[in-house]
């Protein structure tokens, strides 16, 4: 399956765009996605974290992800 990964701050610099299709398997588990993600973008390893969104909430890294989830990639934030 195809799902659309949306980016922000850091992440859509990593990314060259504001949003990537990933293809994951239909099993496919928000590791399995981190996975996938940091192999393609090995960039994103360098973050000191990141969170990933599944329909605007935040998701642990056995939740399953589905074909039509809103996926976010949400990058540390520093404030002052």
């Amino acid at each position: 399956m195809e799902v659309n990964v949306l980016a922000f701050g850091i992440a859509k610099e990593i990314f060259g765009a504001s949003s990537i299709i990933i293809t994951l398997t239909n099993d496919a588990t928000v590791s399995n996605l981190k996975y996938l993600l940091e192999h393609q973008y090995p960039k994103l390893k360098q973050l000191a974290s990141y969170m990933i969104a599944v329909n605007n909430e935040y998701a642990l890294d056995g939740d399953t992800v589905h074909q039509h989830d809103e996926i976010a990639i949400i990058p540390p934030v520093s404030g002052g």
